[in-house]
């Protein structure tokens, strides 16, 4: 299946918090969506591996993903090594994504920038012919996404544009909950974490506000681009101010 829109994410529930908004709003443009969570999220303090992969399910219902995948790589241990790279350039070429959403280049957690630059570097090298991967016993073209986009996560980063997601927060919010072992709720006995105190789901709520605040939105979410983006006229800025 050939997607328009394909995020990486190192943990399950990376892009529920930071771009989720954006593949809904995609959805609902008629595109193709997916999410490739690297890791099964086996450090974290809460749940299980194999309760975040049901949790992951479904958040994917939810965001109506086209496809979502987990490459089981090692929480915390991966690299950015040939054997890793491989991984993720078999997964570009399969679906062909035109666009790539990936972990903020850096971060609170160390995983979050090391899983930024392995995507990077994944990218640019699914476009060389020269590398040659294999799926079901065929060889695979390369493939190269048109942009790579960052999305932002704990600490704040300037973004260089910003999504409206105004129309479809209230999802994005169900979807980050449907992580039930790792946010707020009072019914689990389980060790405190940064991230499962009240505070913080209401920090992710008042992030997308002041993402949206900066294009006269309610709700938004950042993107930072190493590449420069352009547009083929003006159009583009009078309609998305109409």
């Amino acid at each position: 299946m050939k997607l328009d829109l394909l995020a990486f994410a190192v943990h399950p529930d990376d892009a529920e918090l930071s771009c989720s908004g954006t593949l809904l709003m995609e959805k609902l443009n008629g595109k193709k969506t997916g999410i490739i969570d690297l890791t099964r999220g086996e450090l974290g303090t809460r749940g299980t591996a194999a309760i975040r992969q049901q949790e992951a399910v479904a958040s994917a219902k939810i965001l109506q993903l086209d496809v979502r995948e987990n490459l089981e790589l090692a929480d915390g241990f991966f690299k950015n090594d040939e054997l890793h790279q491989r991984k993720i350039i078999e997964t570009i070429r399969r679906f062909q994504p035109e666009i790539i959403l990936c972990n903020a280049p850096e971060d609170r957690h160390p995983d979050h920038g090391r899983s930024a630059q392995l995507v990077a570097d994944a990218c640019f090298l699914s476009g060389l012919r020269k590398i040659e991967t294999m799926y079901k016993g065929e060889i695979q073209q390369a493939w190269r996404p048109k942009y790579v986009f960052n999305y932002i996560q704990d600490r704040y980063l300037e973004p260089d544009f910003v999504i409206d997601i105004s129309a479809v927060m209230e999802q994005k919010i169900a979807s980050i909950k449907a992580f039930a072992t790792q946010f707020y709720n009072p019914e689990l006995n389980e060790p405190q974490t940064y991230i499962s105190s009240p505070d913080f789901l209401e920090s992710v709520i008042y992030r997308s506000k002041m993402m949206g605040k900066m294009i006269g939105v309610k709700y938004g979410e950042g993107f930072i681009s190493k590449k420069m983006i352009g547009f083929t006229g003006f159009t583009a800025f009078i309609q998305q101010n109409t």
